[in-house]
Formats: structure tokens, sequence, C-alpha cells
């Protein structure tokens, strides 16, 4: 899968996504300051799936109607690394392929998803 990580998900994640296999780009890494707006407008015209803990992004996709190919938007009470590498684990494991197209909302507990 194709992964576009938030700065403020962390390298941590990013790094994990890699390992699992997965393509990633890292907002951390590679375009850190870069603006909420350039991100949903870069993992949309490149077919990223977004994983943030930006809750922001769901007022981009529900309110502004920003397209997208998937948002994963973390909801945890542990924001340490690994709670959030542990949460995606447990995402990619129990629904691989329900994540493109998709808004989800994870938290520790719950995972809930909308589409557009």
């Amino acid at each position: 899968m194709r992964f576009l990580v938030d700065e403020c998900t962390g390298p941590a994640v990013a790094r994990w996504l890699r390992e699992q296999g997965h393509e990633v780009f890292s907002v951390f890494e590679e375009a850190r300051g870069m603006d909420d707006e350039a991100v949903i407008d870069k993992a949309f015209a490149e077919a990223w799936i977004l994983i943030t803990n930006d809750k922001g992004f769901g007022e981009k996709v529900f309110r502004e109607q920003r397209p997208h190919k998937g948002v994963v938007l973390l909801r945890l009470d542990d924001e340490r690394a690994g709670s959030k590498i542990k949460t995606v684990e447990r995402l990619l494991r129990e629904y691989p392929g329900r994540l493109a197209d998709c808004f989800v909302v994870v938290t520790e507990a719950q995972v809930r998803f909308a589409r557009r």
C-alpha cells in the first residue's frame, strides 16, 4: 500500500510501514513544515492514503469536501510512537482492503469507517 505519513504522526510510523513493505512518503522526513492544504493535495494527486493525528483533516474532508484517496485519523490517548505503530498494525491486520477512499477514525478500542 501507499501511505503519506503526516508530520504529526512522526517518522517512527513511517519507518515501521517501510519495514512492512509499504511505499511511504513521510512529511517529517521529506517535507517538514508542509501545510495541511499541500498535504491533502499531494495525497490525492499521488494516490497516497494519508495517516495523521490532525483532526483538522476531518474538517477538510467533510466540511470542505476535499477529495482524498483515504485518510486514517489516529485519535489515541497514548500519542507515543509505539502506541501509534501498534494501532496501525492492528488496523492493517484487521482491515487491509478497506482503507482506500475511506475516512477512518481509529482509537485504541474502535475503528470507524466513513465514505464520502
